[in-house]
């Protein structure tokens, strides 16, 4: 009898210290994840068709359209340079799909009048951060919940540029590597004026 006392004490002890306080793995979270489009200030894209396949092969399409996010700044100072800071987009749940393995975007960009494609490999690199995002809490707020969703932005510029960006654990932005000119971003033809 003394001897499980003893064990059932160690047990409790153990099991206390080994408990993660930054672990979200019982937190509330949604079981797919978002794909959502970004543009650079004032440099206007019109997405056409874009899919995804996942890491166990599987390809979904028609994962998201339309419009993409934009902050285009209306004080007055000059903001079409570059990414900023403070881009969104609406929350697009790529339905039913694991974490991706790679990501088709076909679009137009409305300042150049030309339409580009590309198939965009999503390294491990951001699979890692995807699923951390999710299952871990922010260091700086372990009190808060994880995340309850992860979130992939492609950003589309002119010149077929396309920039990925996954939200951590702490929702920043990570760019696991700008695409650019080391894809085979095609044009595939100017759009009529």
């Amino acid at each position: 009898m003394r001897m499980s006392v003893i064990l059932l004490i160690a047990f409790f002890i153990y099991d206390c210290q080994a408990a993660d306080p930054l672990s979200g793995k019982s937190d509330p979270k949604d079981q797919w994840w978002s794909l959502s489009f970004v543009e650079p200030a004032y440099m206007k894209v019109w997405v056409e068709d874009s899919a995804v396949e996942d890491i166990n092969g599987k390809l979904f399409n028609r994962t998201g359209g339309g419009t993409a996010g934009s902050h285009d700044s209306e004080d007055g100072t000059e903001a079409a340079r570059g990414w900023s800071k403070n881009i969104s987009s609406g929350i697009r749940g790529v339905v039913g799909a694991d974490l991706p393995k790679r990501i088709f975007v076909r679009w137009q960009s409305v300042v150049e009048s030309k339409t580009y494609r590309a198939w965009i490999d999503i390294p491990e690199e951001a699979r890692q951060i995807m699923h951390s995002s999710v299952n871990e809490r922010c260091p700086a707020t372990p009190n808060e919940p994880a995340n309850f969703i992860t979130m992939v932005y492609l950003g589309l510029a002119p010149g077929g540029i396309v920039q990925v960006w996954v939200t951590d654990k702490c929702l920043k932005w990570t760019c696991p590597y700008q695409t650019g000119h080391q894809l085979p971003v095609k044009l595939m033809f100017p759009l009529s004026a």
